[in-house]
């Protein structure tokens, strides 16, 4: 008797959701054909190693988290500098850029975000954005050269590089559009906290500004003029102006889009056998009601573990209250949950405390607590988790001792 023929899995992005999907499918199917396609030259590695990389905490080794002998010791298929361009899910086939045609039964979108470029063209040497490991490896070369380093973008890209840059011993001017550092997210007490926080360290805040225009000697970058009429001397500009997601190929293949890949709970589109994860899924968020897009590591990796259960037959749903957490120069910045930032018409609750640099601001819908954003001590982080994922009731009356900083 003639055994049924390998089912065939295509992993499209090998971050740590397509890595982990694929470890995900080989342990519950050992005979599967799993396939997994990487548009940059490198194995997984680890993105939120990377600003500690740039500030040289993390050595080059530490960095990269599963090796392509890894992937040989399993029977996956890793394809490194492959790029899928086209997607037919009624023939079940990926179209890759080397005019390949790759045959799928199932199949998983986790193709992430590619930062934002300022927004008019530019051929200057000197000016970067901050999301690839060759992003990095360029960023650190152009900062031996260096002296002034500025930054644009109320991120937490700008933020990083703006850590980063400082900690290397460069003159760091950060700049922004909006009136304070994560807009949507802090309310003024909690940017100008970062705003001392950030000065302390000697790292020069400018807010309400745009970048005017860049000026160079020799196609290098010399220095940035504002939308105020300042003039900045910058050898370094780190652009963190948010992402897009890389769902463009998807045009035209009926699998349905908006800013990401829209899925159910269960990581599923509306096309049964193909998922979606990480960055590039807007999935079904069952705590706010709809549907979220959520590009933390932890959620990322979560994504990754549903979605290979569920591409191999199981109906996981994702329910999971996704995290956030690096460090603030001195301190240390924790988001969870669901924010303002995508979900507008959440109630706050804030406190301060300006002497020990801490800070607490949660968000309700009703008598639910979604999420929330802490600087300094996380006194009481994990009660705040188990809150969102119990779906407790607070009562109006217990919000102000809840977001207590003692």
């Amino acid at each position: 008797m003639e055994s049924s023929a390998a089912r065939r899995f295509v992993i499209i992005g090998n971050g740590i959701t397509g890595t982990t999907a694929a470890d995900t499918i080989r342990k519950g199917d050992p005979n599967a054909s799993v396939t997994l396609l990487a548009s940059e030259p490198y194995s997984l590695y680890n993105r939120i190693a990377l600003p500690p990389f740039l500030k040289q905490k993390v050595p080059r080794a530490k960095v990269t988290i599963k090796t392509i002998e890894w992937h040989q010791e399993r029977g996956l298929d890793l394809r490194l500098e492959t790029t899928a361009v086209r997607v037919d899910p009624s023939a079940q086939e990926v179209y890759l850029a080397d005019g390949a045609v790759l045959p799928y039964d199932t199949l998983l979108v986790s193709t992430g975000g590619r930062a934002n470029p300022l927004p008019w063209p530019n051929r200057l040497e000197g000016i970067f954005n901050f999301q690839t490991l060759d992003d990095s490896l360029a960023i650190m070369e152009r900062i031996e050269c260096s002296r002034d380093a500025v930054v644009i973008g109320g991120s937490y890209i700008s933020y990083e590089l703006a850590e980063a840059f400082r900690s290397r011993g460069l003159q760091t001017t950060w700049m922004m559009r909006g009136p304070w550092f994560l807009r949507r997210v802090l309310e003024e007490e909690g940017g100008m906290l970062v705003d001392r926080i950030a000065a302390h360290h000697g790292v020069e805040m400018i807010h309400g500004v745009e970048i005017a225009e860049v000026h160079g000697d020799n196609g290098t970058l010399t220095e940035v003029l504002t939308t105020d009429g300042r003039t900045f001397p910058a050898d370094i500009l780190g652009v963190g102006l948010g992402i897009t997601r890389n769902v463009d190929f998807l045009d035209g293949s009926g699998i349905p889009t908006k800013n990401a890949v829209i899925t159910d709970e269960f990581l599923r589109t509306t096309i049964p056998n193909v998922f979606a994860g990480g960055d590039s899924a807007e999935y079904y968020d069952p705590y706010v009601g709809h549907h979220s897009v959520m590009g933390t590591w932890d959620n990322a990796t979560n994504h990754g573990k549903i979605a290979g259960a569920n591409m191999l037959g199981d109906s996981l749903p994702y329910n999971e209250v996704p995290t956030y957490s690096t460090t603030l120069f001195h301190s240390k910045i924790m988001a969870f949950g669901a924010t303002p930032e995508s979900n507008v018409g959440l109630e706050a609750v804030m406190a301060i405390d300006d002497a020990t640099e801490s800070y607490r601001r949660l968000f309700f819908q009703d008598e639910l607590l979604l999420g929330g954003v802490i600087i300094g001590g996380r006194k009481g982080y994990p009660r705040l988790i188990e809150l969102v994922q119990t779906q407790t009731p607070i009562p109006r009356s217990d919000r102000e001792q809840l977001v207590a900083l003692q």
